[in-house]
């Protein structure tokens, strides 16, 4: 259960929402449609605040929060700005492999810098033709004496182009998926460029892009973990990624949802709010009770996972309630507000488009439902 350390963060989290991210995230998306726009000083002010790293031991930078306490600024954040949210959650996701399976010197050299608040990291972990199938990733990483050179593309990166570094899987054999590695590396190494920013339909704010590696060298000491262990380091994180993603639909959802309840609380139709015709309320309790499904499902998992119990079907299914609730709860929202929901004058149709990509990343929902239904019927 959240401490009164944990209660203050969030309540600190809802501070610096309300005076840097609400204020200005209507402007930054609109233009980041059309330009390149990324709003790296935001995350600079969540990271001075302790925010970046709260999960993560005291003694190596981190906050030394519960997962659960962690999840529940991701969503406060999200319910103002679901792209800063996502890019919290993946900032986590960097640190992971170096904080779990990284070595004593590696994690003191490493995770001071990454966990700072002042550097933002990348996972370079999908390709163009190898998203949820990890094993099929082709990016190499070549030895060059102690060191390593890697080459190849890495596709739908969040922060490419803006990051500090970038935990990233390449392939060090051709033994399937025991041949992957893992590399931290830096953000300015040379050889590393960047294609053009995808043109997607929501969480603009988000740049998105293609990372390409030609020979970019690796010091030795950034090759992360056993060498070939990186698919299990990465869907180990992943179950871990799934709970951010779970946290930032629930927040996501829960933005949705007070648009509309308010609107319907104003909105006249015939003499009276809308709010009271029985219809529309049983709407929005069937919008509140998805919200408040989301948000269980996903401290469920958060609660086996601070207790060191196994969580990967939990998480796997807090990832397939939240963002399903999130794509239904915004497009009962837009509903809600009728004609006025499908114009930009109110948030509820970008929230809307935001969602639909929750239900594709960190594992589309079909894969997620491949993971529930392994599990189950392997215990059987």
């Amino acid at each position: 259960m959240p401490t009164e350390i944990g209660d203050d963060l969030i309540e600190l989290t809802r501070s610096i929402c309300e005076k840097s991210l609400r204020p200005v995230v209507d402007d930054v998306e609109a233009r980041a449609e059309h330009e390149e726009v990324f709003p790296r000083e935001v995350f600079r002010t969540l990271g001075r605040a302790g925010l970046l790293s709260l999960p993560y031991p005291e003694e190596l930078g981190g906050g030394a929060q519960p997962y659960e306490v962690y999840l529940q600024v991701v969503e406060e954040i999200a319910s103002a700005w679901a792209a800063v949210g996502v890019g919290v959650s993946v900032h986590s996701l960097t640190a992971y492999a170096v904080h779990t399976f990284g070595s004593p010197e590696q994690q003191e050299a490493l995770l001071p810098d990454m966990l700072s608040g002042e550097q933002l990291g990348a996972y370079a972990l999908s390709e163009p033709l190898a998203g949820s199938d990890i094993a099929a990733m082709t990016t190499r990483a070549v030895p060059d004496g102690e060191d390593w050179l890697i080459r190849g593309r890495k596709a739908w990166i969040s922060h490419a182009g803006h990051a500090d570094y970038y935990t990233t899987f390449a392939r060090t054999s051709d033994d399937g998926g025991r041949g992957v590695s893992c590399f931290v590396v830096p953000g300015d190494a040379p050889g590393l460029s960047f294609a053009a920013p995808e043109k997607k339909m929501g969480l603009h704010g988000d740049t998105v892009r293609e990372v390409i590696f030609e020979d970019v060298p690796v010091t030795g000491d950034r090759q992360v973990g056993e060498l070939g262990r990186g698919v299990p380091m990465a869907l180990a994180g992943l179950d871990a990624g799934r709970l951010g993603i779970a946290a930032v639909a629930t927040g996501l959802a829960q933005a949705a949802l007070d648009v509309a309840a308010r609107y319907a609380g104003e909105r006249e139709q015939f003499g009276r709010t809308i709010a009271s015709n029985q219809g529309l309320a049983f709407l929005l309790a069937d919008m509140q009770a998805a919200v408040m499904s989301a948000r269980a499902t996903y401290l469920q998992a958060a609660r086996l996972r601070d207790a060191g119990r196994p969580f990967g079907t939990e998480a796997a299914a807090a990832k397939l309630v939240a963002t399903d609730a999130a794509m239904q709860v915004t497009t009962d929202a837009i509903q809600v507000l009728g004609g006025a929901g499908f114009t930009e004058d109110f948030p509820v149709a970008r929230y809307f488009r935001e969602a639909k990509v929750t239900q594709i990343f960190e594992g589309t929902n079909q894969i997620q439902r491949l993971v529930i239904s392994r599990n189950l019927l392997a215990s059987l």
